[in-house]
């Protein structure tokens, strides 16, 4: 019987399959957005066994353990990693139909030659062989990157970063680019007066600025721009809830600063106009340095209080929110467009339901100036599956220009996910190839498959200048 993952998966039509075998499978991997911790790279750590490498850290994993009635004891408790392992095993054949089945079952292909489904009866054996695998050095960090033909990671850092991995890799030559991303959130949002003031003395420490007023922080932000830029990163990104409208006057956000930096607690139409005045400052710097800045948007964070005490945050209690964001988010790049200062930038919504809305949005402030400067970006978090992209990438064509499109990213924190591409990939000649064979599109292999190439791989490639 053919093993569920075959040369042929997800490929339903003969000009998929054409597509996907000549004009995407081949292509290396410009992972632009992902959570990998550049240490474990410098170091080229080995993983002591599957559930280090694969469950540690999955709040993808763990949200379905416990849909499936697993205790937290093996989620982000302290039981036994085989028995942790063991109750993933017994959860998998119950995600059917979630792309958790298929990232898997890839994942086991791809890096251990396992083509095996994982079930509760063969949990030990596939547990004990890729552990083994892990043990060798072909298992090491950098080794899994280079057996997935990966050429550029981008990691997310905090501008305290000290970025010595990075400077690390790059002084080794580590020919696999490992490259920082400008991530200021802690310096836009405010979850608390007291840890937002203990971040920006971390801040000023960092930058030998001493923030005592909003110029200070604009400075001590620039300082830090400035020193991520000498260390080649050439992208930021802001996890955001929602864009906020702004038409703040000179002098009422460093009140409101002021007002924050002596322990008081401001109204939320404050924090968010302040949020929004930080924003711009640091897309003026990104303009200014010819980087790309993305926005992360729509998710509603914590709603576990219980759990957020217990686990702590990114351990699976976020979900899809619906703030308003049309009109705020209009209005924020306006300013920049008005300002002559808007960089490439890439949105990335969560909601679904804003996928017009954003496909819309972006052809607002196209200027002519590169092919695709500002982007809808790829389906992200929950919406990174087949349903989820092939939305983005439907309503995208309908309302945009699909064949500009940077494609696809892992945003993971495993260095398991690669194949994440190579689903993506599936996905998209999938798409194009049923619209060749219903005459939808032109029966042209070699067009389409230009269009298949630069998605996969070229866009990115020339967007981003990583190369240059």
């Amino acid at each position: 019987m053919k093993p569920f993952i075959h040369e042929d998966f997800l490929l339903q039509s003969p000009q998929a399959i054409e597509l996907y075998h000549s004009y995407a499978k081949d292509q290396p991997i410009i992972d632009y957005h992902c959570h990998l911790q550049p240490e474990l790279i410098a170091q080229d750590h080995q993983f002591e066994n599957l559930w280090e490498i694969w469950l540690k850290g999955d709040h993808y994993k763990w949200r379905a353990m416990r849909t499936n009635g697993i205790s937290e004891h093996y989620c982000t408790g302290n039981a036994d990693p085989f028995e942790k392992f063991k109750k993933w095993a017994e959860t998998l054949p119950y995600t059917l139909r979630n792309p958790l089945y298929h990232w898997s079952h890839l994942e086991l292909a791809r890096y251990f030659g396992v083509y095996e489904s994982l079930t509760p009866d063969s949990a030990k054996s596939i547990y004990q062989s890729c552990s083994s695998q892990l043990q060798t050095k072909e298992f090491s960090c950098r080794n899994l990157m280079r057996k997935m033909k990966v050429e550029v990671v981008c990691t997310t850092d905090d501008p305290i970063d000290d970025l010595s991995a990075h400077r690390q890799l790059a002084k080794e030559g580590f020919e696999i680019k490992v490259l920082p991303t400008f991530r200021a959130d802690k310096a836009c949002v405010v979850s608390s007066t007291e840890s937002y003031n203990k971040y920006l003395d971390q801040l000023g420490e960092k930058s030998g600025i001493e923030i005592r007023n909003y110029n200070d922080l604009i400075d001590a932000l620039q300082n830090r721009h400035d020193f991520f830029h000498s260390r080649a990163c050439r992208l930021s990104d802001h996890g955001l809830a929602t864009f906020y409208q702004s038409n703040s006057k000179p002098g009422k956000v460093e009140d409101a600063f002021l007002k924050i930096r002596s322990g008081s607690t401001l109204a939320q139409d404050q924090l968010n106009r302040m949020q929004t005045e930080v924003l711009w400052e640091l897309a003026r710097m990104d303009f200014e340095k010819g980087w790309v800045q993305q926005f992360h948007y729509g998710a509603q964070r914590n709603n576990n209080t219980g759990m957020l005490n217990q686990a702590g945050p990114d351990t699976g209690f976020d979900s899809i929110g619906d703030m308003p964001v049309a009109g705020a988010m209009s209005g924020f790049f306006d300013h920049l467009q008005e300002s002559n200062l808007l960089a490439k930038t890439i949105i990335y919504n969560l909601n679904p339901s804003d996928n017009h809305m954003l496909a819309t949005m972006i052809g607002n402030f196209q200027d002519g100036s590169v092919p695709g400067k500002i982007q809808f970006g790829s389906g992200w978090w929950f919406m990174d599956q087949k349903d989820g992209m092939e939305q983005q990438m439907n309503t995208l064509s309908s309302l945009g220009l699909l064949s500009r499109f940077v494609g696809m990213l892992t945003d993971s924190r495993s260095f398991l996910s690669y194949p994440r591409h190579e689903y993506f990939r599936r996905i998209l000649c999938n798409l194009l190839g049923e619209d060749m064979k219903n005459g939808i599109l032109p029966d042209d292999q070699k067009l389409i498959g230009k269009m298949v190439s630069d998605i996969s791989y070229l866009n990115a490639r020339n967007y981003f200048g990583f190369y240059s």
